[in-house]
C-alpha cells in the first residue's frame, strides 16, 4: 500500500529571529536526516505562511510504502536542533492510503480490478 502524510508545521518566531545563514545550517542538518530515508520516502516541503494557513506556516508531503521508515524518519527530526530547541512543531498529520478502496476489493471482496 503506498500511504501519504500531509504534515502540518508551525515554525515560530523564534525560528525567523535567527540570522539566515544559522537557519540554512539547521535546515540542511534536516535535509540530512530526510536523504537518510529517501530510498523508501519522498519528502517535498512547501511554505504556506503567506497564504491562508490557520494553524501552520508550513506543511511536508511524504509518500511512502513502509511506515516504520516514516516513523525513524520523523523521530530524527524530532531529535533535531530545529525541534528540541522549540523553532518548530508537527501541528497535525493528515493521512491518507492510495486506491486502498480498491485493495479492499480485490483482497477481502476477491473482486476482479
Amino acid at each position: 500500500m503506498r500511504y501519504m502524510m500531509i504534515v502540518l508545521l508551525e515554525f515560530y518566531p523564534s525560528w525567523l529571529a535567527l540570522p539566515r545563514e544559522e537557519r540554512r545550517k539547521h535546515a540542511g542538518s534536516l535535509q540530512e536526516i530526510i536523504q537518510k530515508y529517501e530510498e523508501h520516502i519522498k519528502v517535498r516541503f512547501f511554505d504556506a505562511e503567506a497564504l491562508p494557513g490557520k494553524e501552520y506556516t508550513d506543511f511536508a508531503v511524504c509518500e511512502m510504502n513502509d511506515m516504520k521508515q516514516y516513523h525513524y524518519m520523523w523521530e530524527e527530526i524530532r531529535d533535531s536542533i530545529p525541534y528540541t530547541k522549540g523553532y518548530m512543531k508537527i501541528k497535525d498529520v493528515i493521512m491518507g492510503i492510495e486506491n486502498a478502496f480498491q485493495s479492499y476489493e480485490s483482497e477481502i471482496l476477491k473482486m476482479d480490478r
